[in-house]
């Protein structure tokens, strides 16, 4: 067929990504939702956060920072960090893409776990380069299985630590044996989306890792603990190699005004932030031992959401919960695309919805 008849067309490979699908936010015929499918915050954004956003509202007209100073200097001072080593972005997806764009090529290849986060593929599909999916035991990241998919082509490791939508994590001690075994010219990415709601001694986000090597970067956001998803905040601690390279390609103001002030007034407001782990802490507990009671396998989370799994039997599997869940106003979020066809995951929210999914799934497995 003559060129001069068809469309433009992507370069090859891009129509083979399965494009991301967030999780569903609608109950139709339902007078009162709870939304439990994107881990978002029930304790809502800080006051404080709120205030600076509505000042940064009266000057709309001016272009924000486009070193995101304010933001990257608040970070760093909470976290004991130098902010020269911070780079902020619209959402963490943002830094993981522009990674993938600087450091992939076609005939790359990127390694990603079983049950990782979905962005990860796509983003390393997108730059032409290769996933390479490694098997987790039991909805836990293998770190030997990953050493021994490392190649000549492996530019790139993503880790979500804790892992999503699983809610596991791996201790720091395995963190550093992975470092260790990975060649220095691969870039070994923590995500650390879920790090604050973690209270174990053996888990550490990265940032001690990043400090003391050339080729490892965690990435954070403030879509989840901070209740700032709708601003979309991530950053990234790398060295400065790696800080420099991104900058150079990343857009001039890629974060907007009110998300810098709002981000920076959050990561302020510790204390804040504390009330809404103490409530997770509270909850994963209670609604862990209340759908173990009802008969679910739960995978053990340290985030702030569950993982439950559903039995292999007619009327019972996950798609059945999910639409007796959903008549009833409880979201939860099918992880097929996880390759976990079979189960729900759901994030802690309010009690009275962690109480209204509980008594939902007694009904569902007739126990009420």
């Amino acid at each position: 067929m003559s060129t001069e008849l068809q469309g433009p067309a992507p370069r090859p490979g891009i129509l083979d990504i399965a494009a991301y699908v967030p999780g569903k936010e609608h109950a139709p015929g339902v007078a009162k939702v709870y939304k439990l499918s994107s881990n978002e915050t029930p304790m809502g954004a800080s006051p404080k956060a709120i205030e600076a956003f509505q000042k940064a509202a009266a000057s709309l007209e001016r272009y924000p920072d486009g070193q995101a100073v304010e933001l990257r200097e608040a970070i760093a001072s909470v976290h004991g960090l130098n902010a020269a080593n911070l780079i902020c972005g619209n959402g963490s997806d943002e830094l993981l893409g522009l990674l993938c764009h600087v450091y992939l090529a076609p005939g790359d290849e990127g390694i990603i776990t079983e049950h990782g986060f979905l962005v990860y593929k796509i983003q390393i599909m997108a730059s032409g380069a290769t996933p390479v999916i490694v098997k987790e035991k039991d909805c836990r990241v293998d770190v030997d299985a990953i050493l021994a998919a490392v190649t000549e082509k492996t530019k790139i490791v993503f880790i979500a630590n804790p892992g999503n939508p699983t809610g596991t994590y791996v201790p720091v001690e395995d963190i550093r044996r992975l470092q260790a075994g990975l060649p220095k010219n691969v870039i070994l990415v923590l995500d650390a989306a879920y790090a604050e709601y973690v209270r174990r001694n053996d888990y550490e986000a990265g940032l001690e890792l990043v400090s003391s090597n050339r080729n490892v970067v965690m990435t954070r956001t403030f879509s989840k603990i901070y209740g700032l998803a709708a601003l979309r905040i991530g950053w990234m601690y790398a060295p400065l190699a790696i800080i420099d390279a991104l900058n150079r390609v990343r857009g001039p103001f890629n974060m907007n005004a009110p998300a810098i002030a709002a981000g920076a007034a959050a990561i302020r407001d510790q204390a804040f932030m504390a009330t809404a782990v103490d409530h997770n802490l509270d909850w994963l507990g209670k609604v862990t031992g209340a759908l173990s009671s009802i008969g679910f396998k739960v995978t053990p989370s340290v985030a702030n959401f569950v993982l439950i799994h559903f039995p292999d039997v007619d009327g019972k599997r996950a798609p059945d919960a999910d639409e007796f869940l959903t008549s009833r106003g409880f979201i939860l979020r099918a992880v097929r695309a996880y390759g976990l066809p079979n189960a729900l995951r759901m994030t802690i929210g309010s009690a009275e919805a962690n109480e209204g999914v509980i008594a939902a799934l007694t009904e569902f497995m007739g126990r009420a």
